[in-house]
């Protein structure tokens, strides 16, 4: 997408005419819906919309759209947002040693595939610090000692520090090899994305892949999920798998896995940061 739209997506509870109301809405100014996706989750009787906007079609900016369609969303008792294509979200990325997940993210950055802006990189090691800082990209360190809790949350409260003066928009775990805290979670629901190597919800935690070994799975994947108090339980935002075999060991099991968790992650964090994903309790709806 490179023309300017605004993209709204709301869910509320589902009933008859929310189509034909903000079809109408939109009409009434001019606007020409260039994507349109809807979807009502039956166990729960709740809607989501998703509606592209040619920028240019309206006469007025998003600020005035919002303030136009509270009203709407009001009397159909809308969770909803409008976001301007122009503004890019601003990825702080969080990384400990594994460098494949931050690499690819950078590289699709740098080649303007993910159209995003990153303000930092803050790792709990020094090791890539030249490599960050290559791309022009601010790196900061933060001490996480062993079996110091005390130290771990002031860590996690500079993390915190960080990321609201860079004024970052979502957080991404790009093999950030640390638990994050439920206080941590709670502040930023819906706001850090993690990529876990294991398709979820099997072998959570640590070591997946000696643990998909030791268990004689067929199928090993990866999936990106929004972080939540409960650890690699949050909410599913994308996943993918590879067949593998008896012949198969542990380090082939990690090389091959470095390749799914990379396409997952820009999967997960494109739809991410293109406002397609809409979570459901503890699911997501996800237009693609």
């Amino acid at each position: 997408m490179t023309e300017h739209r605004y993209t709204l997506t709301l869910s509320c509870p589902d009933r008859v005419g929310i189509v034909a109301a903000v079809s109408a809405f939109v009409a009434q100014y001019g606007g020409w819906i260039v994507e349109a996706s809807y979807h009502t989750d039956l166990e729960t009787q709740q809607f989501f919309m998703r509606q592209e906007i040619r920028a240019d079609s309206l006469p007025f900016t998003a600020a005035e759209l919002r303030a136009r369609f509270a009203a709407l969303a009001d009397e159909f008792q809308m969770t909803w947002q409008v976001n301007d294509s122009d503004f890019r979200k601003r990825v702080v990325v969080l990384v400990s040693q594994h460098d494949h997940c931050l690499n690819d993210l950078l590289h699709r950055w740098r080649s303007g595939e993910l159209r995003i802006d990153i303000p930092c990189v803050i790792s709990n090691h020094q090791s890539l610090r030249s490599f960050v800082e290559w791309h022009g990209i601010p790196f900061y360190y933060v001490d996480m000692p062993k079996d110091n809790d005390q130290a771990k949350a002031t860590a996690f409260e500079e993390i915190s520090r960080r990321f609201d003066e860079e004024r970052g928009d979502v957080m991404v775990l790009a093999r950030f090899m640390q638990i994050v805290p439920v206080d941590f979670c709670a502040c930023y629901s819906g706001r850090i994305i993690n990529i876990h190597h294991s398709f979820l919800p099997s072998f959570v935690g640590a070591k997946p892949y000696h643990q998909a070994y030791h268990r004689g799975v067929k199928l090993i994947g990866a999936t990106c999920h929004y972080v939540s108090d409960e650890l690699d339980a949050g909410p599913i935002i994308e996943q993918d798998t590879m067949r593998i075999d008896h012949g198969d060991t542990v380090d082939d099991m990690v090389r091959y896995g470095k390749d799914i968790e990379k396409a997952v992650l820009a999967r997960g964090l494109r739809y991410h940061v293109e406002d397609r994903v809409l979570v459901c309790g503890n699911k997501t709806i996800v237009f693609r």
